[in-house]
């Protein structure tokens, strides 16, 4: 039986779906299982509005599954916002079913009717599954422009 899905903008009311989800998330990084800091983390992001999430369940049980979450940003030369794809996850038990394609055409459609002008996103250079899957979805890998970082933070993990 194939499973369907339902994909929705998160609301705080999804917030305990949403943490351990986005726990997950983290240790696939390489980062320590913190399960009241991603809910600290993500409750600041509904409580602020600083973020968009969409949140996937199945439709059988209700189970979320899925997370992609977008930050705005904005260009002065275009005078237009943009969306940074910051984090998508899929529970590793629902990979390779489309609930990835499903969170990123839910992105889409969201930033054409936010009238933004895209997306940008990045992923670990040893992340082929997820580049092949971007550049599936029209993702353009920039061949045009270096991306630089500042750490200005004592430590990679502080907020």
């Amino acid at each position: 039986m194939t499973e369907h899905y339902t994909i929705y903008q998160a609301t705080i009311q999804d917030l305990n779906d949403l943490v351990p989800l986005f726990d997950l998330y983290r240790v696939f990084y390489e980062q320590s299982s913190d399960i009241e800091g991603a809910r600290d983390f993500l409750f600041r992001r509904f409580d602020h509005a600083e973020s968009i999430i969409f949140i996937a369940k199945t439709v059988s049980e209700g189970q979320a599954i899925g997370f992609a979450q977008l930050y705005p940003t904005f260009s002065s030369i275009s005078m237009q916002r943009s969306w940074v794809l910051n984090d998508l996850y899929v529970r590793e038990d629902h990979r390779s079913q489309g609930v990835a394609s499903l969170l990123l055409d839910q992105v889409r459609a969201f930033s054409v009717n936010t009238k933004a002008k895209g997306v940008a996103l990045s992923t670990s250079l040893d992340n082929t599954k997820a580049q092949a899957l971007y550049e599936k979805c029209g993702f353009v890998k920039d061949n045009e422009f270096y991306h630089y970082f500042l750490n200005v933070s004592k430590s990679a993990n502080e907020q």
